[in-house]
């Protein structure tokens, strides 16, 4: 188990900026994903940590320890890869041990090391099996145990579930948290699934160009977002944005208003949109999907503006339908003109 400090990374690939001075702490035995869109920097920032690449500038800290200088071998960091970076030729136990034995770990130790690996992954029966002979959930238990024998000082997951099929992410993630429950050990997860994030995550750090937008916990972001990318990044379906000017100007103004001065941007969550007769803003329903215990109605607001709202039930409405839609005061986001938080 191990601390983590991160002061001012850069990092430049030839004239290219790909991190923007990231600065972050990360408590021992905290599990905390990395979330951004495609190109944001993070399986880069996951790479500087493990010492597979350098930083341009700043320092990383474990321990209190400047670890700059120190080869990836060396700084106690195991990582887990996309695409598991299994021997085809080898046998489980051998993919589980090889890391021990190159380090001329006695074999009785590393014997029982695998074996302690394997009994917490559930592969007792699988070690003597090749990759090829594995699906996939269980190759990832093999990248998983490969780290773990190592006896990591931080384990780091590179989108390691991202080849697998939805079924069997989802009970990945839940494999996982039990995972760090168990082992007490401190995680970085990179990720571009937002629902991975919420779901596994005790600290989410949100990124966007090589930049920091947000770090916080997972209902923190998701109930106070500090900008519009946060809000539309953070929860699912994605919230809906309304200029204000489509608000009806008796709650859009004066002494009772829903906004506060200088919002430019109304933010609601579909699951917090709801359908009444009363409502103030007309949505054109162009799509209904029927989820069985929920609906999810699709549809614009004005002339073009989408928007989305959740209902947790069946719904008779169909396509082609307008409906009028109440905003919960407690559940209004509001931004100013450059997408900040009001």
């Amino acid at each position: 188990m191990a601390t983590l400090e991160l002061q001012r990374i850069v990092k430049t690939f030839d004239k290219t900026t790909i991190l923007h001075g990231i600065d972050l702490s990360v408590a021992d035995g905290e599990f905390v994903v990395f979330v951004g869109p495609s190109g944001c920097g993070k399986s880069t920032l996951l790479r500087v940590i493990s010492g597979l690449e350098s930083p341009s500038a700043g320092e990383i800290r474990i321990d209190g320890r400047n670890v700059n200088a120190v080869s990836a071998a060396d700084r106690g960091c195991a990582m887990v890869f996309q695409s598991y970076a299994l021997y085809p030729h080898m046998t489980v136990y051998d993919n589980m041990a090889f890391g021990l034995e190159n380090i001329r770990v006695p074999k009785a130790q590393i014997e029982a090391k695998v074996t302690a690996a394997a009994t917490l992954l559930r592969l007792g029966e699988l070690l003597q099996r090749k990759p090829t002979q594995l699906s996939g959930g269980q190759r990832q238990r093999v990248a998983i145990g490969r780290a773990i024998v190592r006896e990591p000082k931080l384990f780091l997951f590179d989108e390691p579930l991202s080849n697998l099929d939805a079924e069997l992410r989802v009970s990945m993630r839940a494999e996982l948290r039990d995972l760090h429950a168990r082992l007490k050990a401190t995680m970085i997860y990179v990720t571009h699934d937002q629902v991975e994030a919420m779901t596994m995550a005790d600290k989410i750090v949100v990124l966007r160009g090589g930049r920091v937008e947000q770090v916080g916990a997972p209902l923190d972001l998701y109930n106070h977002p500090v900008n519009t990318f946060v809000a539309g990044f953070i929860g699912s379906p994605r919230m809906n944005f309304l200029p204000v000017g489509l608000l009806p100007p008796d709650i859009s103004s004066g002494a009772q208003a829903l906004v506060p001065a200088g919002t430019q941007t109304v933010g609601l969550r579909p699951e917090h949109a709801q359908i009444a007769a009363d409502g103030p803003i007309r949505m054109q329903v162009s799509q209904v999907e029927q989820l069985g215990a929920t609906s999810l109605l699709h549809g614009t607001v004005g002339s073009d503006t989408p928007f989305e709202i959740v209902i947790n039930s069946q719904t008779r409405i169909t396509g082609g339908e307008t409906v009028q839609v109440a905003m919960p005061r407690a559940h209004v986001h509001c931004f100013d003109a450059q997408g900040l938080r009001l």
